[in-house]
C-alpha cells in the first residue's frame, strides 16, 4: 500500500494519503512526521493537562457541521459563509445567529432581555397596548429617557415614531375628521 501518494504516520503507524499531513518544508518530503489526527489529539491532551477547557470532538458526516451553541449537527446550507474560516462557514448556525442577533438588539437598544420582553407581552395578554387587538411585537420606548413603555403592534409603534412621540399631534387630525364626518375615525 505504501507508495508515492501515501506516507506512514510516526504517531499511529498507519499509512495515510499525503493530504492527511500538514506542510513542513524543513523535512525532506516537505510534510510533518505525524498526521493531522495525531497532532490534533496531542494538542487536545496537552490542553487538558494545562487545565484548559477543551471542546469534545464530534464526528459529523460529509456536508454537515456541528453547532457548538445549540449542539445540533446541520447541513452546510444551514450556515452562513465565512471566507476567513478554515471550512468557509460561520462558527454558529443561522438559527443561533438569528437568536443571538435578536437578543443582542434588545439588550443594546432597550437594555432588556427576551424573557423580559416576553413577560411584558404576557402582561398585555399578547395584544398591542394602544389598539388592544393587534398582536404585540415591537418594543416601545421613550426617546428622551430611554425607558421602555411596553410592546406595541407595528402600526402603533411606527405611528408614534412618525408623530415624534407627541400624543397631542393626533388631536389635529382627529378634530378635523370629527368636524367633517361627525364622528371619530374607527
Amino acid at each position: 500500500m505504501k507508495g508515492a501518494e501515501t506516507k506512514r504516520c510516526a504517531g499511529c503507524g498507519q499509512d495515510k494519503p499525503r493530504t492527511c499531513f500538514a506542510v513542513k518544508r524543513s523535512n525532506p518530503d516537505g510534510l510533518q512526521r505525524h498526521c493531522r489526527d495525531c497532532v490534533a489529539e496531542y494538542h487536545r491532551k496537552r490542553q487538558v493537562l494545562l487545565g484548559k477547557r477543551v471542546r469534545p470532538r464530534v464526528d459529523v458526516s460529509e456536508g454537515h457541521k456541528h453547532c457548538l451553541r445549540c449542539g445540533v449537527t446541520r447541513p452546510h446550507s444551514a450556515w452562513h459563509r465565512n471566507a476567513s474560516a478554515s471550512d468557509g462557514l460561520a462558527t454558529a448556525c443561522k438559527t443561533c445567529r438569528a437568536d443571538a442577533g435578536r437578543s443582542g438588539h434588545l439588550r443594546r437598544t432597550y437594555g432588556i432581555t427576551q424573557a423580559e420582553r416576553d413577560e411584558m407581552i404576557a402582561e398585555q395578554v399578547g395584544v398591542c397596548r394602544i389598539r388592544l387587538v393587534a398582536p404585540a411585537a415591537h418594543v416601545d420606548h421613550c426617546h428622551e429617557t430611554g425607558k421602555v413603555r411596553g410592546v406595541l403592534c407595528f402600526n402603533c409603534n411606527s405611528a408614534l415614531g412618525k408623530l415624534n412621540d407627541d400624543p397631542g399631534a393626533c388631536a389635529g387630525p382627529s378634530l378635523t375628521w370629527k368636524e367633517t364626518c361627525g364622528s371619530q375615525p374607527s
